[in-house]
């Protein structure tokens, strides 16, 4: 059995089956022309054979590195935006504590996600008496947010450090080209490279989310099984043994139906940056041509005391899909008192997991009779593994949501809107 499960058991009233399986001969054809390679955006299906086909030599030089910044660490600093960053706080996240040092690895910062003079400012003194590494993620070097943050971090290790700053210095980008590739070599950074034929959303599993995963403590060897297992599960055309297609296909029939947003929902805190990099997995993939379902998170069951009532009752254009684990994460029992004031006795003795599983039962029982269709993806168990493969049962389902769509899944044209016009205001001298 899989460590990731789709369950549409809650569709019924919303989708039929038939309506599914009449997706499946158009599926079928898509799915020849990506392993082809005759689809739009076919160069940069690097992502596909990755968890098999990925170079062995860099990932042993990443565990050297991850090794390194270990040993000699108390902090390390991400600096990267979007798919530079998000996958791997997304894996780092889910794996570890809550609260507190990882005993053992540095503690994970992340710089140039933002503008924010305050955030750097207070990053800033926060690590200058600490030991520090660095790891900059930039294809090209000259996106601004980490650009600009890159540029104050290298001043602080210069300060700090001297001629050693380099050798804390670890630069993942482009093989051959772009502006930071062409520092780190002036440097002398150790460097690691961005694939060309993978865009940054879906990079979690190169160099540009495995050095910061590996830094965390976390094994990667697990993390790459996982894909592999994904990779092995989902290579079939056929709808009824892949359920990433399964999952493509009815979040795009509840779409042609007029839901507008797909809500991802998590009942573990650490899932909170899953949610993230899940938002711009899709938002960014599917978000052209005026199409596509708006991909939003909420945190449950805080949220329910927030939002539970428009999800409940407010305008029926949502969707909602929830990631499940189903075996326990604690063994923590709900306690039993005399008095009874908070009267919780009635739950005493239970695990407090118990007690999570119940909710999560109702909210989508309530949900779903509320007219919101929910779709289940279940995991065993929060590992490396099981996050490597549902990284690649959401990176699968999104490559053939945008092609039902009739959309190219891995341009981002729109995203240099907004910077055009930030580029003038700032009065950045053109080419």
């Amino acid at each position: 059995m899989s460590s990731v499960n789709l369950d549409l058991s809650y569709l019924d009233k919303f989708v039929g089956v038939e309506k599914i399986n009449s997706l499946a001969e158009k599926i079928a054809g898509m799915h020849i022309g990506v392993e082809e390679k005759k689809l739009p955006g076919a160069e940069m299906l690097g992502w596909r054979d990755l968890p098999q086909n990925y170079d062995r030599n860099e990932f042993d030089r990443i565990k050297k590195a991850a090794e390194k910044i270990k040993d000699n660490s108390d902090v390390l600093v991400v600096i990267g935006i979007g798919g530079s960053y998000l996958g791997a706080r997304a894996v780092i996240s889910a794996l570890s504590p809550n609260f507190g040092k990882n005993n053992g690895v540095p503690e994970i910062v992340y710089a140039g996600t933002s503008l924010s003079g305050k955030y750097l400012e207070e990053l800033l003194d926060y690590i200058k008496d600490k030991e520090v590494s660095v790891n900059v993620i930039s294809k090209s070097g000259t996106t601004l947010e980490p650009a600009l943050a890159f540029r104050a971090i290298r001043e602080l290790m210069t300060e700090k450090y001297g001629d050693k700053a380099s050798e804390r210095i670890f630069a993942t980008t482009d093989k051959n080209k772009g502006a930071l590739k062409e520092l780190a070599d002036a440097e002398d950074y150790t460097t690691f490279v961005v694939p060309d034929d993978i865009g940054g959303r879906y990079s979690v599993l190169t160099a540009v989310g495995l050095l910061p995963i590996a830094a965390a403590g976390i094994d990667i060897d697990e993390l790459m099984a996982g894909a592999a297992e994904g990779m092995a599960e989902y290579s079939s055309a056929g709808l009824n043994e892949n359920s990433a297609y399964r999952y493509a296909a009815v979040r795009n029939i509840l779409y042609s139906k007029g839901k507008k947003i797909e809500i991802l929902t998590n009942y573990e805190p650490n899932m909170h940056y899953l949610a993230e990099w899940w938002k711009q997995l899709f938002g960014e993939s599917e978000g052209k041509d005026g199409k596509a379902l708006f991909p939003a998170s909420v945190d449950l069951t805080a949220d329910l005391h927030s939002l539970g009532q428009y999800i409940q009752e407010g305008e029926r254009h949502l969707l909602e899909t929830v990631i499940k684990i189903k075996s326990p994460r604690s063994d923590l029992v709900v306690g039993s008192e005399e008095k009874n004031l908070d009267e919780l006795n009635y739950i005493a003795g239970k695990k407090i997991d118990w007690v999570s599983d119940q909710a999560i039962a109702a909210t989508i029982a309530a949900h779903t009779d509320g007219g919101v269709p929910n779709i289940i993806v279940e995991m065993d168990e929060m590992s490396a593994k099981n996050l490597g493969h549902l990284i690649y049962f959401f990176e699968t389902a999104c490559m053939m949501s945008a092609y039902l769509l009739d959309i190219n899944p891995f341009n981002q044209d729109g995203v240099e809107a907004y910077k055009k016009n930030m580029f003038e205001l700032l009065g950045k001298p053109k080419k």
